[in-house]
């Protein structure tokens, strides 16, 4: 297991991690301590604990916003889908139909 530190809101945490995904979680901890900060500035310094949490809660509510996103994405996708597969069979029925046409229209010339 790899052993990094990572800074918040100015200060240093020793985070353990799989091997690996140290620059992944280097990642997430730039974008909890932005949060945090920005928490900081809109709200003044509350204490470690209180910004945190009001970091968490917001980063949270982004979560839950691009799942919702997320949903409504793929509702749409497999409504189109559904709507592709019904447009192929009235493309495949309308060919059908025309060559029927073309083969009579054959058969009374000939």
């Amino acid at each position: 297991m790899a052993q990094i530190t990572i800074e918040v809101n100015g200060r240093p945490y020793a985070v353990g991690c799989e091997d690996g995904q140290e620059a992944h979680l280097i990642e997430l901890a730039k974008m909890f301590d932005h949060q945090v900060r920005q928490v900081g500035q809109d709200m003044g310094q509350l204490g470690d604990t209180r910004l945190f949490l009001m970091g968490a809660l917001l980063l949270a509510d982004e979560l839950a916003d691009a799942r919702a996103r997320l949903a409504a994405n793929q509702a749409e996708l497999a409504r189109l889908q559904s709507e592709r597969g019904r447009v192929e069979i009235r493309a495949v029925q309308a060919l059908d139909t025309a060559a029927k046409r073309i083969e009579k229209l054959a058969s009374e010339e000939a």
